[in-house]
């Protein structure tokens, strides 16, 4: 349990200070009203706001000061289910075997041997010439244990919620098989149906016949081992469906060698802690996020962002849990621990995700909460009215049986939850975390998205473009002086000639007499020669001017360099576009957004960096103020358009919340970070193309599953009640229902 006045994720229960947070399992829940039922007595709690979910089967709950959480478990609990804190999370095991499921492994044996004694029955009833002398009993045989034993999950819950004056869909699947049991078993021993020699014939629709002489048994066998599989299926689903969640949290390094005076001991992760050195060999994972002290390497950060391609590091460079170290030997220092670390956020900003729930889903809840007790009233009213018309108990029973098995508000409780859990799971793989159902409906809205150039569409950082050198002198030579008494300055300019400079002319020599002037550059002695670099000449050879001019058109900071009082080339230096950013707008010209370019920078270089990725000068926004950003989201919100933001700085945090859609770029700050809807793991602005692509992508799951799920009982009910359908087919229809809606959310998994 944590105590928390922090925003959270959409879709979960909003929060207020002096409230505390709790995730409770529930158990025993097998359909959507359940979750409903136990959503509506939590809520009616006082100071309590509850979201239950059925396809994670947890409660997200957020209560005032004064309710404990044993009063919320006591709650779910008179409601006639189990609910309990998660367990602290077990390391996985090292043996790399899948970890096994015991309810599943129960449910999967009760299904087999359910399947195996209902089978023959089936057979028996749907071929006549099968059907030997005293074959009822023999099915009746078979039949029973199927009924009683195989049944008894859905007879148990319904004996429950009845006690707790409730229905669900087990209710319907018990009293379903049960009549159609019983009234086998009034025919067998009380009718003619047990004489020797009893021939029946399946038929798909409802139809006049002898009720002393007809036996239900295989509708009663077939319907519990067809549910038994369509649970068996949509569990096994559920659990391939949260296995990227599953996958993301197993990541991290089991243990890790810290260094203790000076020798290397083994230790948990568990007990790593801020400021603590380790080691990390080739090969081996990184344990947990800090910096690098020693040692270069290249790290493989693919399970985390989705990046295939290996990134150099080396002392100073930052690196993140659960990456892998793919080359030398490195020395950590621990900076982030615990769930503090980026892996730990990761998880749970994909959890919360997976437990919020959409709007529409809300709508599909309601519905479900009423749904079962509707379908019962549905079911009499059939029952009469079949008697009432035709006089013939046989055929409205049939009916009436075929309308409480088809029905099935399973689901629609599967249809949201299920596309989020596989989406967010799919979208966490790839570097993309989707904080909530909410975001999912705005990526479908927005039509204009204003990307922050530093940092975003730009490196950030200041690099070295071109090398300008005058008649006569040699390039190589200007850039070794040049950087060598930049190499001695701090600024960002001055960080990127050197840089540029040792990449291109080697190792710079040793500077003399360094001098900072302000406001015009630095000069001193380097290699007997008296160098200035930045603004210390009054004039330029004419070519050299010619190259300053062409420098700054295009964006660009022109620095002059010389020694012994003469110019001697121009050094362009700029914040450079990365080189997938043209490729990005691109992408999302084609999902049909406007993309706008937004900076402090002046025009000029402004529009130098939109043309280089595509972007007109009509659709850059420069010279803005760090809090100038949010007006310029506002403005284009109030000329009617739907805006998202891109951006990774604490000065875009504001924009980025004000924004009908937040992209905050993973590689800024924490405060970016909070304030997207969704995060870019990956510094890469494609991503963001990704993100919107993926969540409109998940929106059309859900809405295709929902269409579904609404559609199927929309059509089905009547079908059954005009008597168009046979139990047993009813029953293959509603368990492979809940299938389907599984099986296509997890076509999500495919996403590229």
């Amino acid at each position: 349990m944590t105590s928390t006045t922090a925003k959270t994720a959409a879709g979960t229960p909003a929060e207020a200070a002096g409230t505390d947070r709790v995730e409770l399992l529930i158990g025993g829940m097998t359909c959507a009203s359940c979750a409903a039922r136990v959503e509506k007595k939590l809520n009616r709690m006082e100071g309590v706001s509850a979201t239950v979910n059925f396809a994670t089967e947890k409660a997200e709950v957020v209560f005032a000061d004064g309710v404990r959480v044993a009063d919320l478990i006591a709650t779910v609990e008179k409601t006639g289910y189990t609910a309990e804190e998660p367990a602290p999370p077990k390391p996985a095991p090292e043996t790399g075997a899948p970890e096994r499921d015991p309810e599943l492994g129960a449910l999967r044996h009760r299904l087999l041997v359910s399947a195996l004694l209902a089978a023959p029955v089936v057979l028996l009833a749907m071929i006549p010439a099968l059907q030997f002398d005293n074959w009822q009993w023999l099915s009746l045989t078979l039949a029973a244990p199927v009924v009683v034993w195989g049944g008894a999950p859905f007879h148990r819950a319904a004996w429950t919620n009845l006690r707790h004056g409730a229905a669900t869909m087990d209710t319907l699947v018990s009293v379903g098989t049960l009549a159609a049991f019983g009234w086998s078993l009034w025919a067998l021993f009380f009718g003619d149906a047990g004489m020797p020699g009893m021939h029946d014939e399946f038929r798909l629709t409802v139809s006049r016949m002898d009720g002393a002489s007809t036996i239900y048994l295989e509708v009663a066998a077939g319907v519990v081992a067809l549910i038994l599989l369509g649970r068996y299926l949509e569990a096994r689903s559920k659990r391939r469906a949260g296995a990227a969640l599953k996958a993301l949290m197993e990541l991290g390094a089991k243990d890790v060698a810290v260094l203790r005076d000076g020798r290397e001991v083994r230790v948990p992760v568990s007990s790593l802690a801020v400021g603590d050195r380790f080691v990390v060999r080739p090969g081996e994972k990184i344990a947990t996020d800090g910096t690098v002290v020693e040692g270069v390497s290249a790290v493989d950060a693919s399970m985390l962002t989705g990046e295939s391609v290996p990134v150099d590091v080396g002392p100073g460079d930052r690196v993140t849990g659960a990456t892998v170290n793919a080359g030398g030997r490195l020395l950590v220092e621990a900076g982030r621990v615990g769930a503090d670390t980026q892996l730990a956020r990761m998880a749970k900003l994909v959890e919360d995700a997976q437990n919020g729930k959409a709007e529409v889903q809300r709508l599909a809840d309601r519905v479900s909460a009423v749904f079962v007790p509707v379908v019962i009233l549905l079911a009499l009213g059939t029952f009469g009215a079949w008697l009432g018309v035709t006089g013939d108990t046989v055929a409205a029973f049939t009916a009436a049986v075929a309308v409480l098995i088809i029905a099935c508000p399973c689901a629609l409780g599967l249809a949201t939850p299920t596309a989020l859990m596989v989406g967010t799971g799919r979208g966490a793989q790839l570097g993309i975390l989707i904080k909530g159902p909410e975001v999912l409906e705005s990526t479908r809205r927005v039509d204009t998205v204003v990307l922050d150039k530093t940092g975003t569409v730009t490196t950030g950082r200041m690099t070295l473009q071109e090398v300008y050198a005058a008649d006569g002198e040699d390039e190589k030579e200007l850039l070794r002086l040049a950087g060598a008494l930049e190499h001695a300055s701090e600024h960002p300019v001055a960080r990127a000639i050197a840089a540029g400079a040792e990449e291109h002319a080697g190792a710079l020599p040793a500077v003399e007499h360094f001098e900072n002037v302000p406001g015009r550059g630095v000069r001193g002695r380097v290699d007997g020669r008296e160098v200035a670099v930045g603004r210390l000449y009054d004039e330029l050879p004419r070519e050299l001017a010619d190259a300053a001019r062409e420098a700054e058109r295009q964006g660009r900071t022109a620095v002059v360099a010389g020694w012994d009082g003469r110019a001697r080339g121009v050094l362009a230096v700029a914040d450079a576009v990365k080189e997938t950013s043209a490729e990005a707008v691109r992408e999302l010209r084609g999902l049909g957004l406007t993309p706008v370019l937004l900076t402090g920078d002046n025009r000029t270089v402004a529009e130098a960096v939109a043309r280089t990725v595509g972007i007109g000068s009509e659709d850059v926004y420069a010279e803005v103020l760090p809090e100038d950003k949010v007006d310029v989201v506002r403005r284009l919100q109030r000329e009617g358009r739907s805006v998202a933001m891109v951006g990774d700085g604490v000065n875009d945090a504001a924009a980025l919340a004000a924004a009908d859609l937040g992209l905050a770029m993973g590689t800024g700050t924490d405060a970016a970070i909070e304030a997207g809807d969704l995060t870019l793991v990956r510094g890469d602005l494609r991503v963001a193309a990704d993100a919107i692509r993926l969540s409109r992508r998940t929106l059309a799951t859900i809405k295709g599953n929902l269409v579904w799920a609404f559609g199927y009982n929309i059509a089905a009910l009547p079908l059954a009640a005009a008597g168009l359908l046979n139990p047993m087919i009813a029953g293959a229809a509603m368990a492979f229902s809940s299938v389907f809606v599984v099986t296509n959310s997890l076509r999500l998994r495919a996403f590229r």
